[in-house]
């Protein structure tokens, strides 16, 4: 049996005192909420604060679960050539407790946002269904499967 191949990655829905998210545009992805892969060695939460520092220049505590997805597709990433594996990614709630909002060399614009409009600045179908599960959270945790390539298709969607 071949050993699997799976990228490892940590979101964060970070909500300031006021009820906004934190939203930060991207090269490839435009707006999203932070998070990236999970390097070897470090665990989900070293790894997302470490995201969201790099990407917002804001440091966090995580606070809890929202969902687990998984995009059970395989793609070529933008090079055309390298096969981008599955990809399960944990989506956390974070409270902001200090830094100043900056953009990195990941972002080119990063911003509070109010609730209701994030959905207005998100079109990544992927990072669209993440946060309408957090939208949800009910207590629950979510789990999503879905693909992006070459279409986006939600193929299951469950409390956990």
């Amino acid at each position: 049996m071949k050993m699997p191949t799976h990228i490892v990655a940590a979101g964060g829905i970070v909500e300031n005192e006021q009820g906004q998210i934190l939203l930060v545009k991207t090269r490839h992805d435009g707006w999203v909420y932070p998070g990236g892969q999970v390097e070897v060695g470090e665990n989900l939460i070293d790894a997302l604060i470490r995201e969201i520092k790099e990407e917002s220049g804001i440091d966090v505590k995580v606070s809890y679960l929202l969902g687990v997805f998984s995009n059970t597709g395989i793609h070529k990433w933008h090079d055309g050539k390298t096969d981008v594996p599955t990809k399960v990614m944990f989506d956390f709630m974070c409270k902001p407790v200090g830094g100043e909002l900056r953009t990195s060399e990941e972002t080119s614009d990063c911003r509070w946002v109010q609730k209701e409009e994030v959905l207005d600045m998100i079109t990544a179908p992927a990072i669209r269904a993440r946060f309408e599960a957090y939208l949800r959270y009910n207590g629950r945790p979510s789990y999503l499967e879905y693909v992006t390539h070459p279409d986006f298709e939600l193929k299951l969607s469950t409390m956990i």
